[in-house]
């Protein structure tokens, strides 16, 4: 399959960097200047769940392609996107009049309707997925791991011949497939999740100072409570973290969370460089707050510090 990755973002090059291994022909798109700038290379040093404890740790110089443009005409199966939400509108926008006949993969969060925030996309060339992973770049240089598991689901009575070519695609290349039956609702929860610990990081400064702080860990837990009624105000269903985070006293939820992140563990690796500008995320939540009314007085003393 031929494969090209929307931006060279540290999901997308890890998966990028699987689908390679497994046989695959993968590029990247990047902004125009930045192909220079990225360089003909990443220096990878990441987790990779899939193999056996004793070998998951990944050091390679890993050579990659990179255009400044995608052509109308061109031939690639697949576009991967893996963007944070504020970056969706815009890769819409950009991809829209290209995509031809490719597939195209959306790995990413979504606080919209997922359907909608695609358009103008035709829904029949679209897939709907989630990474299990995450990490950062330090220059050249990523550090980072993906999980065994990804995320897919569809708004659909059954998935699509794409879904099922993209999912066959992933299952090959050595990863676990999870099917969510509301993948909405799944969305919004791990949004709220996501919000829940970027309110924390705009008050540290840092991913690594949260999840080394055993306060910054129970604020999380006191976060996502103050976020359920936005939930259900938003019509999402809870799942199965939000119900153990709204059910168990926040300082539980911390001791368990700083299980998690404990300084030796994965979870930790692949925050503790993770660099991405914190802010949309909470505004969207925030906003979404006063339309229905909901008091959210974690999330409001933090809007002074979102910045555009």
């Amino acid at each position: 399959m031929k494969i090209l990755f929307f931006g060279r973002g540290a999901v997308g090059t890890q998966y990028a960097w699987a689908f390679e291994k497994a046989g695959h022909t993968v590029e990247f798109y990047v902004r125009e200047g930045r192909k220079a700038h990225y360089g003909s290379h990443v220096n990878l040093e990441l987790w990779d769940a899939r193999r056996s404890k004793k070998e998951r740790l990944v050091k390679e110089k890993w050579p990659i392609v990179t255009h400044e443009e995608i052509k109308e005409d061109h031939e690639y199966d697949l576009i991967f996107l893996s963007v944070n939400p504020e970056q969706v509108s815009s890769a819409v926008t950009y991809l829209a009049p290209r995509v031809g006949q490719a597939t195209v993969l959306f790995f990413n969060n979504f606080w919209q309707d997922p359907q909608s925030a695609v358009h103008p996309i035709p829904l029949s060339q679209v897939v709907f997925g989630f990474p299990g992973g995450g990490g950062g770049f330090e220059g050249n240089n990523l550090y980072g791991g993906v999980y065994k598991t990804v995320q897919f689901g569809t708004f659909e009575s059954k998935p699509s011949q794409r879904d099922l070519e993209v999912r066959q695609l992933f299952a090959e290349t050595g990863f676990k497939i999870m099917v969510q039956k509301d993948p909405r609702s799944w969305f919004w929860n791990h949004f709220a999740f996501n919000v829940a610990m970027e309110v924390e990081v705009l008050k540290s400064g840092s991913f690594k100072n949260v999840v080394s702080s055993p306060e910054a860990l129970i604020g999380i837990a006191r976060n996502m409570k103050e976020m359920i009624p936005v939930l259900k105000a938003k019509g999402s269903k809870h799942d199965v973290m939000t119900r153990v985070v709204g059910s168990l006293p926040p300082r539980v939820v911390g001791f368990l969370l700083s299980v998690i992140f404990s300084p030796k563990s994965m979870p930790y690796a692949l925050l503790a460089h993770n660099h991405f500008k914190v802010g949309y995320a909470v505004q969207e939540v925030i906003s979404e707050a006063r339309r229905h009314g909901i008091k959210a007085p974690r999330l409001f003393a933090v809007e002074h510090l979102i910045t555009e």
